[in-house]
């Protein structure tokens, strides 16, 4: 009997610590696998050894954080030649805009690229209960807030100071007779002071996808369709008074009033904030859904919001098929490295946009060797597979469990008021290390999340439902 209760309290621990770790990734996320199918156009070949009396051409496609990480590694490395393709060099993305902290010491960010800190969030069901979550970290932690006009800028200047070519340019189309290359990349550069652009080309060793969600460089080596959410975006000047409010603290709104499968927002910006929702299963209304939301914030935003902007986009709901093919390897969005149930993508767009370039480099030996397909994928792939896939792997369970009906999303925002829960989320999110591994602390979550599920059920009101047959059975 002792030996069974062993076996069983193991297995409970187990269990228990898995849910955690489930749980862990979540709450503080929503403020940001080497799959399949056989590539294409694949080859075989080896390393290239070089002797063409000039150094490495390497094209950047895409200038935000993804493209700019990668850009700065190849312009620091000898013998690369890096340009670096930015349609247009201003841009503002449409986006929360939060990154956690340990991004800010890893990419040697300063102090004024972080419009506000954030130390609270308040997390509010579909019943209108809020729970106000942050308690457990400490003085000097805080999730970070920009806006992605001021950040992939400081990125981009920082590699173009560093010796990137930059390039005003819309990448149009990519060719080539081989998977490893050349590549000639033909776009429309746009000079200063001229409204329309002029048609030019130019060859290059390696590609980097780094292009978004709407990738031509994607497009350009079969790299295999994936399913997105959209999502929508105000950015809304509210009175100083109402700001006050938002000083330091984020919003999570979570119902089927404001999304049938994610959530939404009131974020903190440097004078004002951003209000949006996003969805996959029902993209049609999603103007109705960004609706619902300004009226569950109303009060908060005051008499009188301004509504400074509006803002749409694409969000990837899975990596690629294929993420390298030949020398063509793609990072950030383009690769389809966005969390679900979180939508956190900067942080891993930057990331993989360093380790991408950071491999290459390594392959190349300073310059003299052109790498091939699987050595790119054995370090490049293998190496962000390994680090980030239980992440994505975790994030997508858990929009599955949490986002499904209003009485999940009652007992998501019902553990969150615990300490542990907290704690945990945090200090997974903030330093992208999963946290936990309690068996004590989580054989009680494992317990306390029954509780709630059951809990959220009986008091959640029934979900609507919606006919959109064709782009819910679109969900891969």
């Amino acid at each position: 009997c002792k030996a069974r209760r062993t076996e069983l309290a193991s297995k409970l621990a187990l269990h228990s610590t898995r849910t955690a770790t489930m749980l862990s990734t979540l709450a503080a996320s929503a403020l940001g696998l080497n799959i399949g199918a056989t590539p294409a156009p694949s080859s075989s070949r080896g390393a290239v050894s070089m002797d063409l009396g000039r150094p490495l051409r390497v094209a950047v496609v895409g200038g935000g954080p993804s493209g700019a990480c990668a850009a700065e590694i190849f312009a620091k490395a000898p013998n690369i030649d890096c340009t670096l393709f930015e349609r247009k060099m201003d841009n503002c993305k449409p986006c929360g805009g939060a990154i956690p902290l340990c991004m800010v010491d890893e990419f040697e960010l300063p102090p004024e690229i972080v419009d506000r800190r954030v130390r609270k969030m308040k997390m509010i069901s579909p019943s209108g209960r809020e729970v106000d979550v942050g308690r457990t970290l400490k003085e000097n932690e805080y999730i970070g807030m920009t806006r992605r006009e001021v950040l992939d800028a400081y990125l981009r200047d920082r590699a173009v100071e560093l010796g990137a070519k930059p390039v005003t340019g819309l990448v149009q189309k990519v060719e080539f007779e081989d998977a490893n290359g050349p590549y000639t990349i033909k776009y429309s550069e746009y000079k200063p002071g001229e409204k329309k652009g002029t048609p030019s080309e130019a060859e290059f060793d390696i590609i980097v996808g780094a292009d978004g969600a709407n990738s031509r460089t994607a497009k350009a080596i079969d790299a295999g369709e994936y399913n997105f959410a959209i999502a929508f975006q105000e950015r809304i000047k509210i009175p100083d008074e109402k700001m006050k409010y938002y000083e330091d603290l984020a919003e999570m709104y979570v119902g089927d009033d404001v999304s049938p499968d994610f959530y939404a927002w009131v974020f903190p910006k440097y004078d004002h904030v951003g209000v949006g929702t996003g969805t996959v299963v029902n993209r049609p209304a999603i103007s109705e859904y960004q609706a619902a939301i300004r009226e569950r914030c109303a009060d908060r935003l005051g008499p009188d919001p301004k509504v400074m902007k509006v803002e749409a986009h694409p969000i990837p709901e899975h990596m690629r098929p294929r993420r390298v093919v030949g020398r063509v390897a793609l990072v950030g969005d383009a690769a389809g490295y966005v969390t679900k149930c979180s939508g956190e993508g900067i942080y891993f767009a930057a990331k993989s946009g360093r380790m991408a370039a950071e491999e290459i480099v390594a392959l190349t030996a300073g310059g003299t060797r052109l790498p091939t397909e699987m050595e790119i994928k054995d370090t490049y792939l293998k190496k962000f597979d390994a680090a980030y896939g239980p992440t994505y792997l975790v994030l997508d369970i858990l929009q599955k469990v949490f986002y499904t009906n209003n009485g999940a999303r009652e007992a998501f925002v019902d553990m969150c008021a615990s300490d542990y829960v907290q704690k945990v989320t945090f200090d997974s999110y903030l330093y992208k290390k999963v946290q936990g591994n309690d068996p004590i602390n989580d054989i009680k979550l494992l317990f306390n999340t029954i509780g709630s599920v059951i809990k959220g059920n009986a008091i959640a009101k029934p979900d609507r439902t919606f006919s959109n047959p064709v782009e819910s059975l679109k969900r891969l």
